[in-house]
């Protein structure tokens, strides 16, 4: 009766916990709906009613999220305060290895979810626009000398040119940032860098081709260096002509395409075939995939093989697809089209599966020590060969197969992936530089979507004599 009952009491448990996971998006489903909605207003609320969020194991993205909503509602020195939040967060976390071991027996949610490598890149990203709108091109170069250093680190850990180790658009970005500052040799060396990376990176990886607005200011930063041979070799390159046109006043515009995609998780099968020799093998014919497991040593000789499936949850992307396909900007007599710059979407799919096969090694061994764990409870104790047991002891083994049977249980309800990511930054990010005259000017952003269906949105601009402006709009749309 104790086993049945504890049978039950498993059951149950099992009920509860599956219907409770739910991956970060449905978690955030208050703050999501309002934030795709346009309702900026309410989501800020929603945030500031959570604070509870910035102390637990997601509060990077609990500060990322406040940063791009007060950048939307143009509070930027608010939004700066937070997305500094997140950037120190990010330089100060360490792995909690108390934490870390803990999630091998239950799931990765368990430890602080420290970010990824573009997210982190984004974040300063986001501060540099912030302090440029400000007018304060300082502060803008020092989140250029922090990009380096993180792109720095990008680089030394991953070596291999097919994996995410440089980021073009970020290079393209300082080159701005610099020129806008009025250092043209700078300026002049990252929008260098920016080409070399598209042109031997981002086409091969993302299929993304040097903008040519990048290659203007190049040629324009050559010029204006007085590098003669440079300028020479890019205008053959380019198959273009250079011809110097003082830029008086300008308007550098980001346009902010989309939602990135949302993790999700997917499961998969395995089944396990003994070796012989203490090693177990959990192959999956369907994927072709074969990954050993040391059973010899698993405390309380537990043998795996007794259970033949097991279930592993991993991560996924699900890209949200834009709405829009293109924009132009248009001036008086005057149109410029917008050009993508930087796919998100591709790179936040390239990093996860540049460590799937770490994924799936960690989940497999999370899996094998939880069922470890169910084999010692259930053979613990067990009675001598050709031995009688006792009704104590039937009963005690009773016990151990109903507590094993529980403890399957919640391994069962626990096995689950991490879905967490940063979920309020752009599909693509696409830009255009367009002249501008002094005073007061509208310029007009037209979005266009590939049923040719259109939006227009409007934008007053009061410049100054040869004053750079920079404004950005993002475009929540995406096809559900």
């Amino acid at each position: 009766m104790k086993f049945l009952k504890i049978k039950y009491i498993g059951a149950v448990l099992l009920g509860a916990a599956l219907s409770s996971c739910a991956t970060y998006y449905q978690i955030q489903s208050e703050f999501n709906q309002n934030f795709e909605s346009g309702q900026l207003e309410q989501a800020a609320r929603v945030l500031d009613e959570n604070k509870r969020a910035g102390k637990k194991k997601a509060r990077f993205l609990y500060y990322a999220d406040q940063g791009v909503v007060n950048a939307m509602l143009g509070n930027l020195e608010e939004s700066n305060k937070w997305f500094e939040k997140a950037y120190l967060f990010g330089e100060d976390y360490q792995n909690n290895y108390a934490n870390v071991a803990a999630s091998f027996l239950v799931n990765p949610n368990t430890i602080v979810y420290p970010g990824e490598d573009h997210e982190h890149l984004l974040l300063l990203y986001y501060k540099a626009l912030n302090f440029l709108k400000l007018n304060d091109h300082e502060s803008a170069l020092v989140e250029c000398r922090r990009l380096i250093n993180r792109l720095n680190a990008l680089s030394d850990r991953y070596k291999s040119d097919k994996k995410y180790r440089r980021d073009a658009f970020v290079h393209n970005l300082m080159g701005i940032i610099f020129e806008a500052s009025g250092d043209v040799s700078n300026a002049f060396v990252a929008y260098r860098n920016a080409h070399n990376i598209y042109e031997q990176d981002y086409t091969r990886l993302f299929g993304l081709e040097t903008p040519n607005q990048l290659k203007q200011d190049l040629l324009r930063t050559a010029y204006l260096n007085g590098y003669d041979s440079d300028l020479a070799f890019f205008e053959r390159k380019f198959d273009l002509t250079y011809q110097h046109k003082p830029n008086a006043q300008e308007l550098v515009f980001f346009w902010h395409n989309g939602l990135g995609p949302v993790k999700d998780e997917w499961s998969i099968n395995f089944t396990t075939v003994a070796n012989g020799d203490g090693f177990v093998t959990f192959t999956n014919e369907e994927y072709g995939l074969s990954f050993p497991y040391n059973t010899a040593n698993a405390e309380g000789g537990g043998d795996l093989t007794d259970l033949r499936v097991f279930r592993v949850a991993f991560p996924k992307y699900v890209e949200r697809k834009p709405y829009f396909e293109r924009a132009v900007l248009e001036t008086p007599g005057k149109r410029f089209a917008l050009e993508k710059a930087e796919d998100i979407n591709a790179v936040a799919f390239k990093t996860l599966e540049e460590r799937m096969l770490q994924e799936m090694g960690k989940g497999l061994l999370r899996v094998a020590l939880k069922k470890s764990v169910e084999m010692a409870i259930r053979n613990g104790g067990e009675s001598e060969d050709g031995e009688e047991q006792t009704k104590e002891e039937k009963q005690e083994e009773a016990m151990r197969e109903g507590l094993s049977f529980l403890v399957g249980v919640v391994n069962a309800a626990t096995e689950k992936a991490d879905t967490r990511n940063w979920q309020t930054i752009p599909h693509s990010i696409y830009y255009t530089r367009v002249p501008l005259k002094t005073g007061r000017q509208t310029v007009m952003l037209k979005t266009i979507a590939p049923s040719g269906a259109t939006q227009k949105e409007t934008f007053l601009f009061d410049v100054g004599p040869g004053e750079t402006v920079f404004h950005t709009f993002h475009s929540l749309e995406y096809r559900r």
